[in-house]
């Protein structure tokens, strides 16, 4: 290739690691010309352009946003020189699959590491990370909000990017009230995300430059708290990195991207829903962490389950909503819906799949392994739409939600709605605050 031209590059996300390696590895580098995003996981995404407001001075007409269908016919026609892979909670052989696809096609294929693409605070960053969707990061990032407010430190969380509308208005977001999701017209999924955040008083950012939103949180924080998204890896440089792994899917933790290489920068690893896994399950994931990392501390936990009105589920037919990505790319079957249901007495849990109604059928048809409970899926009116319809058309008593948000705020139901929470309960109590003290003093 000739060294006098840039080298044209597409990037492969899903709305949130891909912005965020353009934004600070190639926005503003006359050395490279990005031609495209691509998008895949999250339904709708596509057919947008990165706007030029974000994307800078080299891209006055902003980058477009195609489907990951179109990626070879791309690589093709615009003589691409680079694919970079820049989303998460992917088995390693599909990663080599894609890659094989772009090498065929006339490309290299760049997996970009933690050092290019870690911003540096200037305040301490605690980390949440995981090796899949869905093992429980959201309720250990609220156990060490609450543990590090008790130590008397501000705490501002800054939630992976969830940006499915307004790219330009959603740069930077903060969240402080209820208001502040109205407002920036979230999405059921931002709102699973912020909603509990804000419930226990703490301020949350999230958007699309990072860079902007890490200096904003900066202003307001003692520290910073990094509530990671999928299994990805931090977008800032973490002082105490806590990565989480599933008993639940044993052997995950060494066969998805990029989950594999959390487990290995991990500080403290903590096995989570200990009281829902088999023993054996446990102790092989705890084998498994120390063979990829054994400078890292292990720690077990539980995630026990609260059904808010278990005598309005005892003996019922129950409809229950799980988060969706832990069914949809997460792989799994059911979640903590399913064991506060079955913990209160359910009489039937009934599959809703064959009332499902538009893209929940798509979703089904795409992910099988989440019939027999509703995903939450809600990542625009249209599929809010979806999955209320879906919702009223199941033929149950009762629903069971353990969606982390209320949902009777955003879908109007006529069957009652019992929420199903869940939180983090160390095994050995003191091991996350002995390692946030190593760290903090």
């Amino acid at each position: 290739m000739s060294t006098s031209r840039a080298r044209t590059v597409v990037i492969l996300g899903a709305a949130g690691r891909d912005f965020h390696n353009f934004n600070v590895v190639f926005r503003g580098d006359p050395a490279y010309r990005v031609v495209a995003f691509t998008a895949t996981q999250i339904p709708d995404i596509d057919g947008r352009r990165y706007p030029p407001e974000l994307a800078g001075a080299l891209y006055p007409q902003g980058i477009p946003i195609i489907d990951e269908s179109a990626l070879t016919d791309l690589i093709a026609r615009e003589r691409v020189d680079v694919a970079v892979f820049a989303y998460s909670d992917v088995p390693h052989v599909q990663v080599m699959h894609v890659a094989s696809a772009c090498i065929a096609a006339g490309a290299d294929f760049w997996l970009q590491g933690a050092r290019a693409t870690m911003l540096r605070s200037t305040k301490p960053v605690v980390a949440v990370t995981a090796v899949r969707t869905g093992v429980g990061k959201s309720q250990t990032t609220r156990y060490l909000s609450r543990l590090l407010r008790a130590r008397g430190h501000r705490v501002v969380a800054v939630r992976h990017p969830m940006p499915y509308g307004d790219l330009a208005r959603q740069a930077c977001q903060r969240f402080e009230t209820p208001a502040d999701l109205e407002r920036h017209d979230c999405t059921i999924e931002e709102r699973e995300e912020y909603e509990p955040h804000l419930e226990g008083g703490v301020v949350v950012y999230a958007g699309v430059d990072y860079e902007r939103i890490l200096r904003a949180a900066e202003r307001e924080a003692d520290v910073i708290l990094w509530d990671g998204g999928n299994n990805d890896l931090p977008f800032f440089v973490p002082d105490l990195h806590v990565v989480l792994a599933d008993p639940l899917r044993p052997g995950d933790e060494a066969t998805h991207h990029p989950g594999e290489a959390n487990v290995r920068m991990a500080d403290v690893a903590v096995v989570t829903k200990c009281d829902s896994a088999r023993p054996e399950d446990i102790e092989a994931v705890e084998s498994s962490l120390r063979r990829l990392n054994p400078r890292a501390a292990i720690l077990r936990a539980d995630s026990p389950v609260t059904v808010e009105d278990a005598e309005a589920v005892r003996g019922r037919r129950v409809l229950v909503i799980e988060d969706g990505p832990t069914l949809t790319h997460g792989s799994m079957t059911f979640g903590a819906g399913v064991v506060g249901a079955r913990a209160a007495g359910a009489a039937e849990i009934v599959d809703p799949s064959p009332y499902a109604v538009g893209s929940l059928a798509e979703t089904y048809a795409r992910y099988p392994n989440a019939r027999g409970v509703l995903p939450a899926m809600g990542y625009g009116a249209a599929q809010v739409r979806d999955l209320q319809a879906t919702i009223e058309a199941t033929d149950c008593d009762v629903v069971v939600c353990a969606a982390p948000i209320d949902l009777t705020r955003v879908l109007t139901l006529s069957r009652p709605v019992v929420r199903a929470r869940y939180e983090l309960r160390e095994r050995q109590p003191g091991g996350l605050e002995e390692a946030v003290a190593k760290v903090l003093g």
